[in-house]
């Protein structure tokens, strides 16, 4: 397995409170695995340990150095200027001209439908907009593995559409070697229609880990973990 991610028996702790606990699990290339499960499960919390901006508590996180990551957050954080630099800054950081950047950025914009608000305060668009936005500067990166912890939770249907479209379509139009996406997901339909593969946390614990078909086969996932069976049912044990 070609693993771009790797926990082992990973822990993160807050104070006294474990909020993930034993987690081992192993990421390849081009997989496009759904985190799913109950509010406090620690779906964010191991979107954070595994972009790095959260360390183990115990355990150990490997990462592949040349795999470049990218993360979106349900909130995504508007820099007070337009929608052109909230892209162009994070390319001019990296060492890029800022008329490459302006170019490079310009392009992300349209990659997301947002060309014509280029001169628009960030902090004035819409939330769908903001999150397309969030995807541009994600996606200028060029990531190898991007991550979104609740993309289109607080969107209204027509916006989540539109962001759940471009998350299919960076998935699918990257090129060799493939985009590897990991998002968290309360929208099980999303999850059938973007995912590969399914973890289903609670507690801090990865209860279940599952192929996508497998994991909405009630037969197949009531055999592997009756808790995310009766998740998937909309009961609550």
């Amino acid at each position: 397995m070609n693993s771009v991610l790797a926990l082992q028996a990973a822990q993160v702790r807050f104070g006294s409170r474990v909020v993930l606990d034993g987690v081992t699990l192993q990421v390849a290339l081009g997989e496009r695995v759904a985190l799913v499960g109950s509010n406090g499960s620690g779906k964010s919390t191991l979107l954070r340990l595994l972009h790095g901006l959260l360390r183990p508590s115990a355990g150990t996180l490997l990462r592949d150095p040349a795999a470049t990551q990218a993360m979106v957050f349900q909130r995504p954080f508007m820099l007070r200027t337009t929608a052109l630099n909230n892209v162009a800054l994070g390319l001019w950081i990296r060492g890029e001209s800022w008329g490459q950047a302006r170019t490079r950025a310009l392009d992300g914009l349209a990659r997301v439908g947002l060309a014509e608000l280029a001169g628009q305060a960030a902090r004035t668009l819409s939330g769908g907009q903001q999150q397309r936005l969030a995807l541009a500067r994600a996606w200028v990166c060029d990531p190898a593995v991007l991550l979104l912890d609740e993309p289109t939770a607080s969107l209204d249907p027509h916006a989540k559409r539109e962001v759940e479209a471009l998350m299919a379509e960076f998935a699918a139009a990257s090129a060799a070697p493939a985009l590897t996406m990991l998002f968290a997901s309360h929208n099980l339909g999303q999850v059938k229609r973007l995912a590969s593969r399914v973890l289903y946390l609670e507690r801090g614990r990865v209860m279940a880990d599952l192929p996508v078909l497998d994991f909405f086969d009630a037969a197949c996932l009531q055999q592997h973990s009756a808790s995310a069976h009766a998740f998937v049912r909309g009961e609550l044990l």
